[in-house]
């Protein structure tokens, strides 16, 4: 399953791109239609799903399922595509891998969870190591720096979004959370849609077709299967388990990122592992310890 997450959400990074772009860069679908059509595409594979776990519905946590979808689904989706019309799919994936720091102090600001200090070094390294290469971005300007926010801020969302799954939706079935909170984003997804002009598209043309197959693959794949093998994986393990999925996606989008010729450096990979150093500081487990000799905490 973590193999499983770490692949598809690799991956999923440049299926944006070519949804966005033909293979001559040219300007295909744009982002807001990327971002709906995979909302919409997860939701309608999910809905017999619902439809036949109906009984195992939750409502009175309805409202932390809608949550999820928008923050987990809804936001992040249109985030990374408004994002990627700047900046390379392999540098999403490499700020993508802060979810699991923003997923600790989350965790600490509104259910008091508390942080190790040892914890508190590797949010300082991860961070850093953004800071870091942000420098070595070749023409790196106002407006890139803005774009990469984006992606910052869909992994805030993430982050929190973990957290509150594992809080209160630890006992619902992850086809239940995840076809639930896709459904309730694919309305307004629907409405974006339909508003931005996508129907007068020449959609019969080739390089249409293939952009959408890769955007309904998208909400296929990237959407619907991977949140439900993270929500199983979730509650099966710790949230810092489950979010060290960040380990493998930056690899895999820095990968389909050069074979389709993006531009990869070495002081890109330098900074890829020092964020993954902080990540790593940061999942480390050390409440074992604290019988024999209590760390620092703050909380």
């Amino acid at each position: 399953m973590f193999a499983s997450i770490c692949l598809i959400w690799g991956s999923s990074f440049i299926l944006m791109k070519l949804g966005l772009y033909d293979d001559a860069r040219q300007p295909l679908l744009t982002a807001w239609q990327v971002a709906a059509i995979r909302i919409i595409t997860a939701g309608v594979v999910l809905a017999p799903i619902l439809i036949r776990h109906r009984s195992k519905i939750p409502y009175k946590l309805s409202w932390y399922m809608v949550f999820s979808g928008v923050f987990g689904s809804f936001l992040p989706a249109f985030l990374f595509c408004i994002a990627e019309t700047k900046i390379d799919s392999a540098l999403a994936g490499t700020l993508n891998s802060l979810t699991p720091i923003f997923a600790i102090i989350f965790g600490f600001i509104f259910f008091r969870i508390r942080i190790p200090g040892i914890q508190i070094a590797g949010i300082i390294i991860g961070f850093g190591g953004i800071v870091l290469l942000y420098m070595v971005q070749k023409h790196t300007g106002i407006g890139q720096v803005s774009y990469g926010g984006l992606v910052i801020l869909a992994t805030m969302f993430y982050g929190i979004n973990i957290v509150v799954v594992k809080r209160y939706l630890n006992g619902v079935s992850p086809l239940v959370i995840t076809a639930f909170s896709l459904l309730s984003v694919a309305l307004p997804s629907i409405c974006i849609l339909w508003h931005s002009g996508f129907f007068n598209l020449p959609l019969h043309q080739t390089k249409y077709i293939k952009a959408c197959l890769a955007v309904c693959t998208l909400g296929m794949l990237g959407t619907a299967i991977a949140w439900m093998l993270f929500y199983a994986l979730v509650q099966r393990t710790s949230v810092l388990f489950t979010s060290t999925a960040s380990y493998g996606i930056p690899f895999i989008a820095f990968g389909w990122g050069w074979y389709y010729g993006e531009t990869i450096t070495l002081g890109q990979i330098g900074c890829l592992f020092i964020i993954l150093g902080g990540v790593y500081l940061t999942k480390i487990d050390f409440s074992k310890y604290r019988k024999s000799k209590p760390g620092k905490v703050i909380g």
